[in-house]
């Protein structure tokens, strides 16, 4: 799983965009010539609640809007990417309040109703009650990533639209068409201008992607677990020279890989000297499902079970393994991608 930067530069309506500059700089900047590998494109669509819709008894607008995200990557031409908020657990109620139950003729009083005039009340024993809490979420940004197979996401998308308006709407969609993917040095790099194309057609500005594809920590991971189970070893074989390392590994050290490679993209897109740019880097949640594979593989490696490519079983949302090689490809460019194209709608 590689990791990505995006940068965003916007641009006024009536004017150019920066993609010319950025391209003429790749070029002469940077001391490893670009070498054009090929051109990509994305399609991005921005859903949003509207809690003016409900009647007035229940129109309190939330704290935080609720979001609902579709992208496809021409890259990852397998699945699409779904990006919608947690529900709002607060929504459903607070702590289930004990009403006391009525007494039929004939049945004999509790302890608290049978207290004789002029005596203390006994304490009341503390009754254990269910409840829900809504400030509690399983992720750090408040959103809920998962993948679907390309074609669905776009039924998907279509029945929101039909079904569930108004009270979800869709604000907006933004495409790039035709942008241009180099290779520099050790940097993969994916630069295009952003096209509002609904509601109204405008050009947004330029987005650029850089992907380290140095050595990684993760990327050795995959390949020597791989190795390891594919020749039916325990990832500690001293016999055939492989150390996995799992047991070394922990999620620390996942976010040190992420914040490192994080310094080096910044120190890449400094070179080329672009201000005023929006960076999504280190969002919420990114490394999320490094971590769930890790702990994954250091459980299966105590319970001697092998997995044969680093997968799980049943993972990739029901997807058949020869459909979708990598169902969780991605995941972690496409949080950045919907970060830098929700602009604050």
């Amino acid at each position: 799983m590689p990791i990505t930067g995006v940068f965003f530069i916007p641009s006024n309506p009536n004017s150019s965009t920066i993609l010319s500059t950025i391209s003429e700089r790749l070029h002469t900047v940077l001391s490893d010539e670009p070498i054009p590998v090929g051109r990509w494109a994305l399609e991005h669509k921005l859903m949003r609640d509207t809690p003016s819709c409900l009647p007035a008894s229940a129109s309190q607008r939330p704290a935080q809007p609720r979001w609902m995200q579709f992208l496809s990557l021409s890259y990852y031409p397998f699945h699409g990417f779904v990006y919608a908020s947690e529900a709002d657990k607060s929504q459903f109620g607070h702590a289930a309040q004990v009403q006391p139950q009525p007494q039929a003729p004939g049945q004999p009083q509790s302890q608290s109703q049978a207290q004789a005039p002029g005596t203390a009340p006994a304490q009341p024993q503390p009754q254990q009650t269910q409840s829900t809490s809504g400030t509690g979420t399983s992720t750090n940004s408040g959103m809920i990533m998962t993948t679907i197979p390309l074609p669905s996401s776009a039924t998907l998308f279509q029945h929101f639209v039909y079904a569930c308006q108004p009270f979800w709407c869709h604000r907006h969609t933004h495409a790039v068409s035709g942008g241009m993917v180099y290779d520099i040095g050790d940097f993969r790099v994916r630069i295009g201008d952003v096209r509002q194309t609904q509601p109204v057609a405008r050009v947004r500005g330029t987005v650029v992607e850089v992907e380290w594809r140095g050595p990684s920590l993760f990327d050795s991971l995959v390949l020597n677990h791989s190795v390891a189970e594919t020749q039916g070893g325990d990832g500690e074989d001293d016999d055939s020279g492989i150390d996995v390392g799992l047991g070394s590994i922990e999620e620390e050290d996942v976010d040190a890989e992420f914040a490192a490679t994080a310094g080096l993209i910044r120190e890449f897109w400094g070179r080329l000297g672009v201000e005023g740019a929006r960076e999504a880097i280190l969002v919420p949640d990114v490394g999320k499902e490094v971590k769930e594979r890790l702990r994954r593989w250091k459980a299966q490696l105590q319970e001697g079970k092998k997995d044969v490519g680093g997968r799980g079983d049943g993972e990739g949302n029901g997807q058949l393994l020869d459909e979708d090689p990598d169902p969780q490809a991605g995941v972690d460019i496409a949080r950045q991608f919907m970060e830098i194209f929700r602009f604050n709608r």
